[in-house]
């Protein structure tokens, strides 16, 4: 399995390698650890613009000192990859950080990890963040990571019927072993929450379909070696999966993601990026 890390020096990027090593993969994964130098977002100090011509000393400065943070980037990555014994490699290039991350992207058997923050808050108050841009546009799955590897115990899997949440829960089934470590020369089951939200209407049979829907899922978990049990709530998504997360201490939530079209993102945002943006936990978002 090809896994990309996206780094940017930053601690995220060091929890985005040390999640690899934690997640209960069925297959070694072959890691490439990318750090990205965008010299054209270079900024004067507290100016939102790129620099312009008469700063050529402060430019080239500033060059040397993101040239040198992705040396040191690429050593600690190089580092890490070894002590966490994972086979792989770091590497850095240039230009804008999310195209050359997309462009490097896994384009089968594979899947991208990112941090939920990087080092630039300006920009991602101005363009958004580069997690968000990564999981509208990747066409592998996303891991976004929110705090250091943990273990994994619990899940939060969402489904919705469409094919981007069946996609989801093939992912669980193929790609993630079904039992846990745990530290003591036994293994454990990881437990699923298979959660689907049902809207407000009296309509039973749309409720009895959700319902059979959750069941079936539930049936493939456990046959494959997970524990797993069933949560149909009423509610919006969003909200929903991640108040079910939250209280069942979720170490993942994972999920599809079908895509809204570009009006209605900006206009009210997906169910994938609002659940990416505010969850507490590590999303990964599958398509």
């Amino acid at each position: 399995m090809n896994v990309l890390v996206a780094t940017d020096g930053s601690k995220y990027g060091r929890w985005a390698l040390n999640w690899v090593a934690k997640l209960p993969l069925v297959e070694p994964p072959r890691v490439t650890v990318l750090h990205v130098l965008d010299i054209a977002a270079l900024r004067a100090p507290f100016l939102a613009q790129p620099v312009m011509a008469g700063n050529e000393p402060y430019i080239q400065e500033e060059i040397q000192r993101m040239e040198a943070r992705a040396a040191k980037t690429l050593k600690e990555a190089t580092q890490q990859l070894a002590s966490l014994k994972l086979k792989g490699t770091a590497r850095k290039e240039q230009g804008a950080v999310a195209p050359v991350i997309l462009k490097r992207a896994p384009k089968r058997d594979g899947f991208l990890v990112v941090g939920s923050q990087g080092l630039d808050a300006l920009e991602r108050f101005m363009l958004g963040s580069v997690s968000t841009n990564l999981i509208h546009h990747a066409t592998c799955p996303v891991l976004v990571i929110k705090g250091e590897a943990a273990p994994l115990r619990r899940i939060s899997l969402a489904t919705d019927g469409s094919d981007a949440s069946a996609k989801a829960l093939a992912f669980v089934l193929t790609k993630f072993q079904p039992n846990r470590s745990t530290g003591k020369g036994r293994q454990v089951p990881i437990h699923v929450s298979v959660i689907h939200v049902m809207p407000f209407v009296k309509y039973p049979g749309l409720k009895e379909a959700g319902r059979r829907l959750v069941e079936q899922s539930v049936r493939k978990l456990i046959m494959a070696g997970f524990t797993a049990e069933p949560v149909c709530q009423l509610g919006k998504p969003a909200e929903v999966i991640m108040k079910v997360a939250s209280k069942q201490h979720a170490d993942l939530i994972v999920m599809g993601a079908k895509g809204l079209g570009a009006v209605a993102r900006f206009l009210i945002g997906s169910v994938s990026t609002r659940v990416v943006q505010h969850a507490s936990c590590a999303v990964l978002v599958v398509r």
